[in-house]
């Protein structure tokens, strides 16, 4: 194992000589508030881009909210001139995991990084997540008046089945569980005419093909999420790894992709506790169909500070102080050992134990309640199974959230919040 005080720029060196011939790198967060994970991912996310060539970044965003992003980092036509007014038309709540200064700062590197290369060697940014069935509906509805009339029936066929539902669209898979309500054979039509439209090429046909995937993957997991368990919180994570593989075949046989999403999503599902609840995740779903050596996962952890999150669902943001983590955890055992910042790249045969033993490892979602960490708000990891590297913070601050219009969220899956 590797350790690297981490300070100027060039102590991410370690970091990148493990990564530089990966084709996927995921780079987690241990809660969706923290200013410095999300700064720390930039300044990685930069290298990889400018030194490494990665062609693109998927976040656990989605797609509709991200593609007017794509478009206006990308330059595209109809894209907006500043990333930042792209950010704050983020509709779903907890807007805050992405409309935030941090990624904006971000987003307008991209952008000028890309408007002095050719269109074709610009790099995206992509949402990979499930949610948004409703604004994907309108995006191909949008498309498809536009460039394919003849298969708009589809579309207001499937449309026509949800709308009893309204916007409390998990209403739909309570009713599909008593009564014939599913609406799977007309989200099937969709799909198929979107996924033939986007064969013949052209962004727009691949992002309306894209939009058809997230109707057809709401579909399944607003019908499981109403049975309990993991099935929900495995539709999502993977149609998020289905979604990846679609955007690495569509830059091309040796496209490079970067994932920003939570550790929970990030770090292999398989060397924690979620695998014996029955639950996967993408990053072990990455692992599985790219291969170890393709696919690196990047945790974050830190020891206190303050986080953006929420008390409930749905509730305004707030900065939150996250305390000292609890006795016996890995962040405790990072506090006694570690400096305040440090990179650590796993492998070698001597690793210690709290690398290869299991360890409570901290993971704060969008509702946090800090009264909890007695019992909650910890996984049980091997850290050095979970994670190729990871980014140690000993004391984080909060991010800072843009404006947004008001949003409406749609329930989420155990572990809540991630």
């Amino acid at each position: 194992m590797l350790v690297q005080r981490l300070g100027a720029p060039s102590d991410f060196d370690p970091l990148l000589e493990r990564v530089r011939d990966a084709r996927v790198v995921m780079i987690g967060e241990a809660t969706h508030g923290s200013y410095d994970y999300y700064r720390i991912r930039e300044q990685l996310t930069r290298r990889l881009i400018a030194e490494c060539g990665f062609n693109f970044v998927g976040v656990e965003g989605d797609w509709p909210d991200c593609d007017r992003v794509h478009r206006s980092v990308t330059g595209a036509p109809g894209g907006a001139a500043e990333p930042q007014a792209a950010l704050e038309r983020f509709e779903r709540w907890p807007t805050w995991m992405w409309a935030n200064a941090e990624v904006a700062r971000f987003c307008r590197w991209l952008r000028a990084w890309n408007l002095e290369r050719a269109e074709p060697a610009r790099v995206g940014f992509h949402g990979l997540d499930v949610y948004s069935l409703w604004e994907s509906m309108q995006a191909i509805f949008d498309y498809l008046g536009e460039e394919d009339p003849a298969s708009l029936e589809a579309a207001q066929e499937a449309y026509r089945c949800f709308e009893p539902y309204g916007k409390r669209i998990e209403e739909y898979g309570t009713a599909a569980r008593f009564v014939s309500a599913r609406c799977e054979q007309e989200v099937v039509r969709l799909l198929t005419r979107t996924r033939e439209q986007a064969a013949v090429d052209g962004p727009g046909a691949f992002s309306a093909w894209q939009n058809a995937e997230v109707v057809a993957g709401a579909e399944r997991y607003y019908r499981a999420m109403v049975s309990g368990g993991p099935a929900s919180w495995n539709v999502r994570d993977t149609h998020m790894a289905d979604t990846l593989d679609r955007l690495l075949d569509r830059y091309g046989p040796d496209a490079r992709g970067v994932v920003w999403a939570h550790n929970t999503h990030v770090g292999d599902a398989r060397a924690t506790d979620m695998a014996t609840g029955g639950m996967l995740n993408i990053g072990q779903l990455a692992r599985e169909r790219h291969g170890a050596d393709d696919v690196v996962l990047i945790g974050f952890g830190s020891w206190r500070g303050t986080v953006i999150a929420a008390p409930r669902w749905g509730a305004p943001a707030e900065a939150m102080l996250a305390p000292p983590a609890r006795a016996g955890s890995v962040e405790q055992r990072l506090h006694e050992l570690m400096p305040d910042r440090a990179v650590l790249v796993f492998g070698g045969p001597d690793q210690p134990g709290w690398v290869t033993d299991t360890l409570d490892h901290r993971a704060i979602g969008v509702v946090y309640d800090p009264s909890f960490e007695s019992w909650g708000n910890y996984v049980p990891t091997r850290l050095g199974q979970r994670y190729d590297a990871f980014i140690w913070c000993d004391e984080t601050t909060a991010l800072h959230p843009l404006p947004a219009l008001p949003a409406a969220g749609e329930m989420e899956t155990y572990p809540a919040g991630v």
